[in-house]
């Protein structure tokens, strides 16, 4: 017979403090999957909007006139655009540092220490991203 496990209820918030840094870099892997693909489809359909008719003159298209790169140099001129690269670049980072840290732990790599490789991730993305809010920020002011 099979054992049955009393895993609380489901409106217990207060459960969050039980969870280790396997159960965060899971939660945390599953959100910026999410949001990564919530930013493909908004890429996509920012960008669709902003493609010039097939019909568009080449010297127009040359000279940076057309609807493309209007909407473009617009886009990035909006400190909050910004600021959310720099969020994008974090969530990238992040998914990636973690990613490879799962992909190691499945070939049995640093089974010992996962928790310690994924503050690691965590602290490198943090580093990554510091360092390159400078470049982010640079044209909007």
């Amino acid at each position: 017979m099979s054992q049955s496990y009393n895993r609380g209820l489901i409106e217990d918030f207060s459960r969050w403090r039980e969870f280790e840094a396997g159960m965060w870099a899971w939660i945390f892997h599953k959100f910026t999957g999410w949001v990564l693909i919530g930013y493909l489809f908004t890429h996509i359909a920012v960008l669709s909007t902003a493609i010039p008719a097939s019909g568009a003159e080449t010297a127009v298209l040359q000279a940076g006139n057309d609807v493309y790169t209007q909407t473009i140099v617009s886009l990035e001129g909006l400190l909050l655009v910004r600021v959310l690269e720099v969020g994008l670049l974090a969530v990238a980072v992040f998914h990636m540092l973690n990613g490879a840290r799962l992909l190691l732990v499945d070939l049995g790599v640093g089974l010992e220490s996962q928790d310690k490789s994924f503050y690691a991730s965590l602290v490198l993305t943090g580093a990554i991203t510091v360092a390159s809010v400078p470049t982010f920020i640079a044209g909007a002011f």
